[in-house]
């Protein structure tokens, strides 16, 4: 047998052939598997690198008074955030961005620096700002539009209306109480980046439908300005703390006005104390004086037989009650029921628990919604405190009959004159009147709700006849008296308490409370002011604030003066014919 050599250059290249085609079959066989088999992952896999996911919010809905003028409204701002992968030098980027941003350096580096897909540079930058850090062309850096909330009044109602966070949710008032249903629908959007990451255009970005509902209040933007101007000047002329005030319509309870000052302004709500964002005239009970004593004169009339002319004998200006020792201001010795509001007798209103009973007393404040809460549509009401008559020892009856040992809010208080002005009839106190689309198609409608009848029609009456005595000639109120309309109202000075629950020396609050016009009210009017130095008596501090938001109201509403008994109305027009 012979053997032929073969060529090894011939061998060499059958056996590259063989691998070669091998490696061929098996890049074939890795096709097939990744297409048919992984079809689906290798999808995502590519989707991952050159898609984003982002979740936006719709624009979230117009709060707007009971005029539908605006109060609150949503604006398109831009934020900027950041791919750290894909930031070339994060000392050097950040140092630019700081500057131009004016904002801290190495708490953006450091956050650059967490390993986290994205992160968040400044969000709801200027136009200016997002320009000028466009024109920087940083690798790794992207700009997403967002939506942020804007109070175009500033501060009027800030207190009712509250602020939302950086990521557009409630954080107080209104903003938070129906927060569901003012925020948008989410809707995720896909956006492509480029090789550095930025986000240069995306799917569909049509966000129709997915805006928040709208709130239509029942305050009054021109109401609301009249109460807080005439707040503004008692807390100046006084040096007081604060103040706050409500108006309401008698009929319905709706909130025309909800008033604090000192102000704040919610479009920059960190820079103001925490206290001043919290509306005070829902959330901060306080004793409320004097203006307690035309519920005990109501509590007498419809529970305990007595009249408005009733006489009670009032200890020439000292009674002693167990081992206190309880004083007026001014001695007197007999004076009817009406007189002891009028004059606001401590002794008298005493007189008058001491004949009707603690019961009696208890029923009546309750029916008017001391001790609950009024339901009102503001979060974090307080229900102030009013401990049951069998636990009142006869001091504690004696104090709760002229306002002291029982406390309140400003709601309440305001909620329970309402009673008064409305022939007796509680009403639930409501903000909140709509909730609408976007094209202002109303969703729900808060209709007034009747919480019960406090007193009878004739009790309301004989009550109204009372408070009108306070603001006539040598009653606690007679400076708040008004030339063309009838007013009805009562006097409140309240010694504040300290931390430990004793009475602090030389703090006060003043108030004033009441309803004009008396013989048809067309709304009911409560001030308080906090702390005022230099004087401290309601009728002196908080009526004249009261007195300035009657008189500017009734113009406001058109409320025709009334007229003397004598007088008659003249028409010169030339339509008169003989």
């Amino acid at each position: 047998m012979k053997w032929t050599r073969r060529n090894p250059i011939s061998l060499r290249a059958s056996v590259l052939g063989v691998l070669f085609s091998i490696w061929l079959l098996a890049i074939g066989a890795k096709a097939v598997h990744l297409q048919v088999f992984r079809g689906d992952w290798l999808s995502e896999k590519a989707s991952d690198q050159v898609e984003a996911s982002v979740e936006t919010e719709g624009k979230r809905g117009v709060i707007f008074d009971c005029n539908r003028r605006e109060m609150a409204v949503s604006i398109d701002t831009t934020s900027i955030g950041a791919y750290p992968r894909k930031v070339d030098d994060v000392n050097r980027t950040s140092a630019v961005l700081a500057d131009t941003l004016r904002i801290d350096r190495r708490a953006l580096i450091q956050r650059l620096s967490l390993g986290r897909p994205f992160v968040w540079v400044e969000r709801q930058v200027t136009p200016k700002e997002s320009a000028a850090v466009s024109a920087l062309q940083l690798g790794g850096i992207d700009f997403r539009n967002e939506h942020k909330r804007f109070y175009p009044s500033r501060t009027l109602a800030a207190q009712v209306l509250g602020f939302t966070g950086i990521d557009g949710n409630g954080l107080e008032g209104i903003e938070y109480r129906y927060n569901d249903n003012l925020k948008g629908n989410a809707k995720s959007l896909t956006v492509l980046k480029d090789a550095l990451g930025r986000g240069f255009s995306s799917g569909e970005r049509n966000t129709a439908g997915a805006s928040g509902q709208d709130l239509v209040l029942t305050i009054d933007r021109t109401v609301q300005f009249i109460t807080e101007q005439a707040l503004k000047e008692v807390v100046d002329r006084f040096s007081a703390k604060s103040a706050m005030a409500v108006v309401m319509v008698p009929e319905t309870g709706a909130v025309l006005a909800m008033a604090h000052y000192p102000f704040f302004n919610p479009n920059a709500y960190n820079e103001f104390d925490r206290w001043q964002w919290r509306n005070r005239a829902i959330t901060d009970p306080f004793e409320p004086g004097s203006t307690l004593k035309v519920f005990t004169a109501a509590a007498a009339i419809e529970k305990g037989g007595v009249a408005p002319d009733s006489i009670f004998y009032c200890e020439d200006g000292k009674y002693r009650v167990g081992r206190h020792t309880i004083h007026d201001t001014h001695k007197y010795e007999w004076l009817s029921l009406q007189q002891i509001v009028k004059y606001s007798s401590n002794i008298g209103a005493v007189k008058v628990l001491e004949r009707i009973g603690p019961e009696v007393l208890d029923v009546t404040l309750r029916a008017f919604g001391f001790g609950e809460r009024t339901g009102i549509d503001c979060p974090g009401e307080t229900a102030g405190c009013l401990a049951p008559f069998r636990k009142w020892r006869s001091v504690d009856a004696s104090t709760i009959s002229f306002g002291q040992g029982v406390s309140v809010s400003v709601i309440q208080l305001a909620a329970a004159v309402n009673a008064l002005a409305n022939d007796g009839v509680l009403m639930q106190p409501f903000v909140v009147q709509a909730v609408t689309d976007v094209s202002g198609t109303e969703i729900k409608r808060f209709e007034p709700r009747v919480v019960r009848r406090a007193v009878t029609s004739e009790t309301a009456r004989m009550v109204k006849e009372i408070m009108t005595t306070v603001t006539s000639e040598g009653g606690t109120g007679e400076k708040v008296g008004l030339e063309e309309y009838s007013v009805a109202g009562k006097t409140g000075t309240a010694q504040k308490t300290d931390e430990m629950g004793v009475y602090a020396k030389g703090k006060y609050i003043a108030s004033f409370v009441g309803f004009v016009p008396a013989d048809n009210p067309r709304a009911t009017i409560v001030v308080i002011v906090d702390e005022p130095e230099h004087e401290h008596y309601g009728g002196v501090v908080a009526g004249p604030a009261f007195r300035k938001i009657a008189q500017e109201l009734l113009y406001y509403m058109n409320e025709p003066p009334a007229l003397p008994d004598n007088q008659l109305i003249v028409s010169t027009g030339s339509g008169v014919r003989g």
